[in-house]
């Protein structure tokens, strides 16, 4: 092939590379996408050092991991404000970590440790964190969106000026009470965003099998609560439709129901084998969709940063897992004594 020729062929790829980068740039900056990316690896490694530690026997009962779904919970921290509330079900780890937890805390907590946020009473779906307003962590299915709603009806009586975000599953959508949430939320126009983190599978029954209506942002249609179908596997969909329902939020409009379109590559639980869906589907969207993977290539067509660059960022950050891994073992185990505290409030 003649240099001419090999010109030619060269040229659209400069050219795609390019629009590429142009269309990253007019969407994040550097620092906000490094951020991103940061924030979802943190997430990613984090789980699978707790599949590492529940298989080793260090977590015991219930262990809901968030491999896939990072995008969602880190792109909506991004269209948040300080003193926001967020408050979530029992797929809770990568919300705590995005609410800036201290993973060492998260991991002792798993491991039912002293040092952990509940003081290791709580286990996987019961920590919590005032500080950084996150309010769990819940295992009973949908039982968070009323306690959400009331979140936000605090604020709107406060006057505040704070927004309530309100995580659920596709399968906690076909519960009661996420109606008698939604009835109140629009009625009183309550500073909160119903977010359904829509994984396709509610444990191992696919949506199409239990929802008569599978575009689950059109729940609230009856309430006039309005929808957004986002893709929730790429963060800057997600920090947008985000940044839109929380102005509105914020400034009186009420509440808005945006349904995150995501994945989860492993199993509803650790005791799941999965077999109801096969490999080559999760392996499919691993390939296709991988949030991680999407906010990579976002990161390298900008020129943001090289692959060493991001191979040095994962090392660090599997170096602070590492960390809490090791941490959660050295912390004591709890008191026998702390059976008796915590459990009641006097008023």
């Amino acid at each position: 092939m003649s240099d001419k020729k090999a010109d030619a062929v060269e040229e659209p790829n400069t050219g795609q590379q390019k629009v590429e980068a142009e269309a990253v740039e007019r969407r994040t900056s550097k620092s906000e996408l490094l951020k991103y990316y940061e924030d979802m690896l943190l997430i990613r490694r984090f789980e699978e050092k707790a599949g590492q530690l529940y298989g080793m026997g260090l977590i015991a009962g219930f262990c809901h991991l968030y491999i896939g779904q990072e995008a969602v919970v880190v792109g909506m921290q991004g269209a948040i404000e300080e003193g926001d509330q967020v408050i979530t079900g029992y797929r809770d780890h990568g919300h705590m970590l995005a609410c800036g937890m201290d993973p060492k805390g998260v991991m002792a907590e798993l491991t039912g440790r002293k040092d952990g946020y509940s003081k290791g009473k709580g286990g996987s779906m019961h920590m919590f964190s005032r500080d950084k307003q996150f309010f769990g962590g819940h295992g009973i299915v949908g039982a968070q969106v009323p306690i959400g709603a009331g979140l936000a009806f605090a604020n709107r009586y406060k006057e505040n000026d704070r927004v309530s975000l309100t995580y659920f599953g596709d399968g906690a959508a076909n519960q009661g009470q996420v109606y008698e949430a939604f009835n109140m939320a629009e009625l009183w126009a309550l500073p909160v965003v119903f977010i359904i983190e829509n994984n396709q599978y509610a444990m191992g029954t696919s949506v199409k099998r239990a929802s008569s209506e599978v575009h689950l942002h059109k729940r609230g249609a009856s309430f006039a609560i309005p929808g957004e179908e986002v893709d929730g596997m790429d963060v800057l969909a997600v920090r947008d439709a985000g940044r839109r329902a929380v102005y509105d939020a914020r400034r009186g409009e009420g509440p808005t129901i945006l349904e995150m379109k995501t994945y989860r590559y492993r199993g509803h639980s650790m005791s799941d084998p999965a077999k109801y869906r096969t490999r080559e589907e999760v392996q499919g969207v691993r390939e296709k969709s991988d949030p991680i993977e999407h906010a990579k290539r976002m990161l390298l067509a900008a020129d943001w940063a090289s692959e060493d660059e991001l191979k040095e960022l994962d090392k660090s950050v599997k170096a602070v897992c590492q960390e809490a891994a090791q941490f959660s073992q050295d912390s004591p185990e709890p008191d026998p004594e702390e059976l008796y505290t915590d459990v009641l409030a006097e008023a």
